[in-house]
């Protein structure tokens, strides 16, 4: 880059989201009108607040041209040197070698693997394209896979695939839960709020499940270092406690749930005793886990308590 040059462009300011994760971090972007020249936190983003992680901070750095393709490229067979060509040349050749494959094999030779950065509007185009245009239905994408079973836990559990609360509630909250989950290395944003939230109020806890002793496991107040797999035993053994204890709350669950006679029936058998040598923790382990979520109050309805 050519800093005289640079020098006497106006550099100005754009905000903008991290491409990166799906956390949704606000970046302020200073550009030349031709050059990405520095990122940095958006303090006026509710999500990070101006804090960036590790990958946020050197987007600039990764906004280079080297390897990365500017134009179509084609190669005559597997093998060869690509040479660059124009869009219009691209286009016709891949329809024509789709055209081909599914003339001779039929539309389910070919599948599309489409990227999990793209919007809601690219992902419908491309199954339009597959399932209508094609006729296929081999299309699939990592932001889909990497969701499905939690896509399928919220169906069955709250009747919607949307997540049931919001990164104001992490101010809120008197106990923070993680299961398998080592955000401290994996969504240092998010996890640094539940920090300046502990720090705030000492009392709230932090329960990490986890086998191994992780960096968020090392901050959290209990640890609860099961054998790898029992997680669904260790939530049973939980729930067991807090049905017999009576922590729930009956009018919500006569209300808005389905089922729950059964599920309090199978319940009677999976003990912390029980699942003790199951999880490899202790019955009391498992039954003060169970007593401190149990214990958690609810934030008020009006919001805000710091």
């Amino acid at each position: 880059m050519d800093r005289a040059v640079t020098n006497r462009r106006k550099i100005t300011e754009v905000k903008s989201v991290c491409c990166y994760c799906g956390t949704g971090c606000g970046v302020v972007i200073e550009t030349d009108g031709v050059h990405l020249l520095n990122v940095r936190g958006d303090p006026d983003h509710p999500v990070n607040r101006g804090q960036l992680c590790i990958k946020g901070q050197t987007l600039a750095a990764a906004h280079v041209r080297t390897g990365r393709a500017t134009r179509p490229l084609i190669r005559p067979k597997r093998g060869a040197a690509f040479q660059p060509t124009d869009w219009d040349t691209a286009l016709r050749l891949n329809a024509e070698r789709f055209a081909q494959i599914i003339a001779t094999h039929g539309p389910d030779a070919v599948a599309f693997y489409v990227s999990g950065q793209l919007l809601t509007e690219d992902y419908y185009l491309f199954n339009k394209l597959a399932r209508g245009l094609v006729g296929t239905n081999n299309i699939d994408s990592n932001s889909r896979l990497c969701m499905s079973s939690a896509v399928t836990a919220y169906k069955s559990t709250l009747g919607s695939d949307t997540v049931p609360c919001c990164y104001e509630d992490i101010d809120l909250a008197d106990l923070y839960l993680l299961a398998g989950s080592n955000a401290a290395i994996t969504h240092p944003i998010l996890f640094r709020r539940i920090e300046a939230a502990k720090n705030r109020h000492p009392e709230r806890q932090i329960l990490v499940i986890d086998p191994r002793r992780s960096e968020t496991a090392a901050y959290a107040d209990l640890h609860l270092a099961i054998q790898p797999g029992t997680d669904t035993f260790l939530f049973a053994a939980m729930l067991h406690v807090l049905v017999w204890e009576r922590m729930i709350d009956e009018a919500f669950i006569a209300t808005h749930t389905e089922g729950f006679e059964a599920l309090r029936h199978e319940l009677a058998e999976l003990t912390p005793g029980a699942v003790s040598p199951i999880c490899g923790l202790s019955p009391e382990t498992i039954v003060d886990a169970a007593r401190r979520f149990g214990s958690a109050q609810s934030p008020s309805p009006c919001g805000a308590r710091d």
